[in-house]
């Protein structure tokens, strides 16, 4: 009679381990979500673009890399809609949205979320300590991510090391 009671025991705690989850889930807990692909489009010799991409991949983002020659990637961002005035090292597309430079990875996950009917965020440049740009002290010069209109407009969207 007690090895079945032991078993009775193992059995209810397994379902209780099991029904965790669920009931977490059932109770608003939030459920991590998988973020969409960014394909970033680079010069195969920019450090400062692979440290971008290493913190894209921290944020939770599947990165896939694509090296371009300079003539490349000129033509990739004309093709995207990014203005001159707004240029920096690497161009990303991400859920049809483009990402132009060194845009933290919780500006691209609020673009993601709010989904605006824009083209996508340019950080014009590369400021220092923006994302892949860190400096070894720790400062951030104060920079402004802007938004991209559809009709070629910028707005400010988000503001870092005020």
């Amino acid at each position: 009679m007690r090895h079945f009671q032991s078993l009775a025991c193992a059995c209810v705690l397994a379902l209780a381990a099991a029904a965790a989850p669920i009931a977490s889930v059932a109770a608003g807990a939030p459920v991590a979500q998988a973020q969409p692909t960014v394909v970033v489009h680079k010069s195969p010799n920019c450090g400062c673009c692979n440290g971008w991409v290493e913190h894209m991949r921290g944020n939770g983002f599947v990165v896939e890399v694509r090296d371009h020659a300079d003539g490349e990637l000129s033509a990739i961002k004309a093709r995207l809609g990014v203005p001159a005035q707004g240029q920096s090292c690497h161009t990303a597309e991400v859920a049809g949205y483009v990402v132009e430079g060194h845009v933290p990875a919780a500006d691209v996950k609020r673009l993601l979320d709010e989904a605006p009917p824009v083209r996508g965020l340019v950080l014009p440049g590369m400021p220092a300590g923006s994302p892949g740009m860190e400096m070894p002290d720790g400062r951030v010069q104060p920079y402004t991510v802007w938004q991209l209109d559809r009709d070629g407009r910028v707005s400010a969207f988000a503001q870092h090391g005020h």
